[in-house]
């Protein structure tokens, strides 16, 4: 016959108390993508159709520049953080760890290449 009470038994066993971040992460970065997309759409318009010596032309240009990036870096923000919530939730063990790692170096790669070609053209 055990002694412990309920709460005794499920200490250690709760929160780990970083749900919360993910949560207003997700949020932030879903507001911040309903504002960048369609300022995204709206500045990459203007670019369909148009030869390569003036779409590299456009994007020397700081804001549609700086709206790609920024484009970019929070949507593979988004996306590494709401994927890695879904292998937290169907992936368990050694397997989870990789998939975690393979994800975040995945994101950060894609991440990277695109500021590169962003730089490359506006610079």
């Amino acid at each position: 016959m055990s002694y412990l009470t309920d709460r005794k038994r499920a200490v250690g066993m709760g929160s780990a108390k970083s749900g919360v971040h993910h949560f207003w992460a997700m949020k932030v970065s879903s507001v911040a993508l309903l504002i960048l997309i369609p300022l995204f759409v709206i500045t990459f318009a203007p670019t369909l159709g148009e030869p390569y010596e003036a779409v590299i032309a456009y994007y020397s240009h700081p804001l549609p520049a700086i709206v790609a990036a920024l484009t970019i870096v929070v949507g593979f923000k988004h996306f590494r953080d709401g994927a890695q919530v879904m292998l937290e939730d169907y992936v368990h063990g050694t397997t989870q760890k990789i998939s975690i790692i393979l994800l975040t170096c995945l994101s950060y790669g894609a991440m990277a290449t695109g500021l590169f070609a962003i730089a490359k053209i506006a610079l």
